[in-house]
């Protein structure tokens, strides 16, 4: 017999405005790592600093898949991943290690989103990690850094070291772990490992050809940011893009918004 639909209610009215829309674009987030196919299972994160506080933090109820998450469904926790309100689900403890020593050393990072897609993982088990290989990996490369793997991030001494890696980089790669991008707004972080996720799966069908590869000139690279803001005509390409992928998901997974 096939599992019964989840009964997850809405609780809007229990939310200001601002932490309501920030509900909304996170459990968004989800839904879109589910239909880009980055998810793996239940078992990676994304989580957003709940607007007006600076210890408190949206993210995923631990069990349910990413194309079920609604804006109701997601779980308010503080800088140490207790539970600030009640929920049947508990809350990943791997997950929020990783995070919370990102949103605690960069107030900037309001959302930090970590996939183990298959491209990623691949990419970061190379030693050279991202190479200068597409248009899409000039925008990573002008603000990447690496992370050795230390295991499941359970451990708190491993935090300082993830943050001394990150510094004020947008973009980390995980070594051996996975991808991780952190943003200003859920769009960007989004928007951010859509590029990430793109540049590494370009990477890897362009090894598999077998052919010698042609790699961009470092000085592209350097005004990376530049041609990024022209383009985005100054938006930036989350704002740009985060309206669209809402339609998109409106049509093909809706209910993330109750």
């Amino acid at each position: 017999m096939p599992a019964a639909p989840l009964d997850l209610p809405s609780r809007r009215d229990q939310y200001t405005e601002a932490e309501w829309r920030t509900r909304v674009d996170l459990a968004a987030a989800y839904r879109l790592v589910a239909l880009f196919k980055w998810d793996d299972l239940v078992f990676t994160h994304i989580s957003v600093r709940v607007p007006g506080t600076e210890d408190q933090f949206l993210i995923n109820p631990y069990g349910l898949m990413f194309e079920e998450i609604t804006a109701s469904s997601l779980i308010k926790v503080d800088q140490q991943g207790n539970k600030l309100e009640d929920s049947p689900f508990p809350v990943n403890p791997a997950g929020f290690t990783i995070h919370s020593a990102v949103h605690s050393a960069r107030h900037d990072a309001h959302c930090v989103l970590h996939t183990h897609s298959i491209n990623g993982i691949a990419v970061s088990a190379q030693k050279d990690g991202v190479l200068p290989l597409s248009q899409h990996s000039i925008f990573v490369l002008a603000s990447l850094a690496y992370h050795d793997y230390e295991g499941v991030a359970l451990r708190d001494d491993e935090k300082p070291r993830l943050v001394q890696d990150l510094g004020d980089k947008h973009y980390l790669m995980l070594r051996n772990h996975g991808l991780l991008t952190v943003g200003p707004t859920v769009a960007d972080a989004f928007l951010a490992m859509y590029f990430f996720e793109t540049v590494c799966m370009i990477q890897v069908r362009a090894q598999a050809g077998g052919g010698p590869l042609v790699k961009v000139h470092p000085e592209i690279i350097s005004t990376a940011m530049q041609q990024a803001a022209t383009v985005t005509r100054g938006q930036g390409a989350g704002a740009l893009s985060w309206p669209g992928l809402l339609r998109r998901l409106d049509r093909q997974s809706p209910g993330y918004d109750r």
